[in-house]
């Protein structure tokens, strides 16, 4: 038997794919548009100095010029991840990473000079009836004010912003580029491609040895550049901490939660609250260990369903059916919207030959649509993805349409509870859906638990991971491979070493997770999970009165601070406690999940 290799992207039924000639349609298109854009750079550059004159002017220049560059920039972050093999992409990211870092250091002077304006005048900016579409910008910078530097000092940090951005990028080429995994030795002798494209497939297998063969040889490939990781993460975390400093913030978490708005107390409940709950996830470990008849629970045996001889395949037409029909109380419009993505160009669909891994939605295009990477796989995780991404989607087409550029962007606070909620209304659909089939809905439930597992658990163990590091590199302790797994390795014991054999090889798994390059962002996927399961539980309970809540919440932008956009549909997030009713609906559905086993046993 051949071979099975990774299609290129030429070989793709371009239906499956997204549209950037949406953006532009030519790259002659893509050059006028950054000469464009360059030019209004330097434009704004003149103001240098004189932003009290006209400072309602410069602002206006400041947001149309920020559209125009986005457009520009975003179009070659698009390009790259479809192929980063591609040597056109490459060059066309690398200048428009060079524009970005050109126009940051250019347009620096514009905060420091709004915040050296007299209070009396500043307040006069903000109140201003003709800066209402600046008037939340004009806020948060206020804020700011005690971590702004002077001209040269917001300069010099804007000119080491290449910098800045280098491990992320050396990160990427590396994991994406570069580094190639071992193929699978199938049961029939066969090989087939190992990806991280492909290893969420062979993970949940059924196949033990499959699921441990992927599991050594992802950890093992990472492992063998582990050194060269460590050095760049080291970096990443290092530049966190000092441009936190040079902001006189006490260290890189205020540096993030600050300008967001979000207390210290959030970072720091889920952690609590989490750990207070690990006695369920040590029960859902026993549940696992049982339903599969092992005598050891391995960290490769956590993922594929422990419902056994039952599939519930999802090729890409069925699993985009599937979303349309669970996320119907969002109403009419939110679907059709759904459909336009669908068949507008939106979506690229299938992993390919160096395309980037995972799956994500750019929805900053306020002018063109919001894009969604895939790499679908036929399976039921396949088709909450699809729910997840276009929930991130929606989120931003909403916000987009609502408010002008400076609000539409949207805290990354928030920014995972539209994609989770929209999983959350699939699942309770999908429950009903297959209430008379015990076995799927066992499955379904299998499903619902591993996102608890997974959004609330893993990702807070992350985010423990994340702050630990932060810690040690600010008290001046090394960031090596061996330090770094040290940590690593640790937290895996405490949240599942009381049940499960903790294999070394783990200790590797930080190095596999691209979003440790975006500093404490990963928490917000447990706290908008907790978000969204409330969310979700209201929508289905009261129907169109919520959805109108949750539209609020959708369209609010950054027109008010984040935990204030999650009021407007009836969360508070200050509070530990939507954490705690994520953790009983947890514990409830494990119940119910132990009870259908044992029917089922």
């Amino acid at each position: 038997m051949a071979d099975k290799k990774l299609p290129k992207r030429s070989e793709i039924d371009p239906k499956y794919t997204w549209k950037l000639e949406h953006i532009f349609p030519d790259t002659a298109a893509w050059e006028k548009a950054y000469s464009e854009a360059e030019a209004e750079v330097e434009a704004l550059r003149a103001w240098n100095g004189r932003v009290a004159e006209n400072p309602k002017q410069v602002i206006r220049d400041y947001f149309a010029a920020q559209e125009n560059l986005n457009m520009v920039i975003e179009y070659t972050f698009l390009a790259r991840e479809c192929d980063n093999g591609d040597p056109q992409s490459q060059a066309q990211a690398a200048r428009g990473m060079a524009l970005a870092v050109k126009a940051g250091e250019a347009l620096s002077f514009l905060e420091p000079e709004l915040l050296m304006l007299d209070e009396q005048a500043l307040d006069a900016l903000c109140a201003d009836p003709e800066m209402k579409d600046y008037d939340s910008w004009l806020r948060s910078l206020r804020l700011q004010k005690p971590h702004t530097l002077s001209k040269e000092q917001e300069q010099l940090l804007a000119s080491l912003g290449d910098l800045f951005m280098a491990p992320d990028n050396i990160y990427n080429m590396l994991a994406n580029v570069d580094m190639k995994m071992p193929d699978m030795v199938m049961p029939d002798g066969s090989t087939q491609p190992l990806t991280d494209g492909t290893f969420g497939m062979y993970r949940e297998s059924q196949d033990r040895e499959i699921r441990r063969q992927s599991f050594e040889k992802v950890f093992g490939t990472y492992g063998s550049f582990g050194s060269t990781i460590a050095a760049t993460y080291g970096a990443s975390v290092k530049a966190d901490i000092a441009k936190a400093l040079a902001r006189h913030y006490p260290d890189a978490l205020a540096a993030v939660m600050d300008p967001l708005e979000i207390p210290r107390k959030v970072y720091e409940n889920l952690i609590s609250v989490m750990h207070e709950s690990l006695p369920i996830l040590q029960d859902y470990l026993k549940l696992r260990k049982r339903a599969l008849g092992l005598d050891e629970l391995h960290m490769y045996d956590l993922y594929n369903s422990i419902v056994p001889d039952f599939e519930m395949p999802m090729p890409y037409e069925a699993a985009f059916d599937l979303v349309l029909e669970g996320l119907k109380p969002l109403g009419e419009d939110y679907l059709d919207h759904l459909r336009e993505a669908r068949t507008g160009g939106w979506i690229d669909v299938y992993p390919t030959e160096n395309k980037s891994s995972g799956a994500f939605s750019a929805g900053s295009l306020a002018k063109v649509h919001p894009y969604v990477l895939l790499n679908h796989n036929d399976t039921l995780d396949g088709a909450f993805t699809i729910a997840h991404e276009l929930g991130h989607s929606m989120h931003s087409y909403y916000s987009n349409t609502a408010q002008p550029i400076a609000k539409a962007d949207y805290s990354l606070f928030v920014a995972e509870v539209a994609s989770t909620c929209n999983e959350a209304i699939m699942m309770r659909f999908l429950l009903q859906k297959y209430a008379d089939n015990p076995k799927a809905k066992a499955y379904l439930l299998n499903h619902f638990l591993e996102q608890f597992r997974t959004t609330c658990m893993r990702q807070t163990m992350f985010a423990e991971f994340e702050l630990k590091v932060h810690d040690m590199a600010q008290r001046g302790e090394p960031l090596t491979r061996e330090t770094l797994s040290a940590v690593y390795y640790d937290l895996n014991k405490l949240y599942y070493g009381e049940t499960c054999v903790v294999d070394e090889m783990i200790a590797n798994e930080w190095m596999r997770i691209p979003h440790f390059y975006n500093a404490f962002y990963v928490y917000v996927y447990a706290t908008g999970l907790c978000a969204a399961v409330s969310l979700s539980e209201r929508i289905l309970r009261e129907g169109e009165s919520a959805v109108k809540d949750y539209r609020k919440f959708l369209s609010a932008g950054s027109s008010v601070p984040p935990i204030e956009a999650l009021k407007l549909a009836g969360i508070d997030m200050s509070s530990p406690e939507p954490l705690r009713v994520a953790m009983r609906v947890f514990r409830e559905t494990l119940t119910e999940m132990e009870q259908l086993m044992d029917q089922l046993a």
